[in-house]
């Protein structure tokens, strides 16, 4: 059996303008931290830079869900909406909902470039 390969068109089809617009802004954001590659997998958009930094979890009505996977918690962040340890692993999710352009500050920004590098 073969399985179907993913596009991005595949994530963005029936969204809101309101999500594709904060999308397309996120994206911008990071592009101008560097060059970056968009890859589609079977349940979320990959962010790669050097590697994957950041994953598109969830486009909402409303909202873009990223997640971003480093070695240890940087829990003083309170732009973060949660951290969760991979079990059995150093791996520490740190998710974050962009509701509005206002939600990529500088705390993220920071975190999406210490992420990136």
């Amino acid at each position: 059996m073969m399985s179907e390969k993913k596009h991005l068109s595949d994530f963005l089809n029936g969204k809101t303008e309101y999500t594709l617009g904060l999308f397309r802004f996120f994206i911008d954001q990071l592009a101008e931290f560097g060059e970056i590659n968009l890859r589609a997998t079977k349940t979320m958009i990959a962010i790669e830079s050097k590697t994957s930094f950041a994953y598109i979890t969830q486009l909402g009505k409303n909202f873009v869900h990223v997640v971003i996977p480093f070695d240890r918690a940087h829990g003083e962040n309170l732009c973060l909406t949660k951290i969760t340890q991979i079990a059995g692993t150093d791996q520490f999710n740190h998710h974050l909902r962009i509701f509005f352009k206002e939600d990529l500050n500088d705390e993220v920004k920071g975190l999406l470039k210490l992420a990136m590098s």
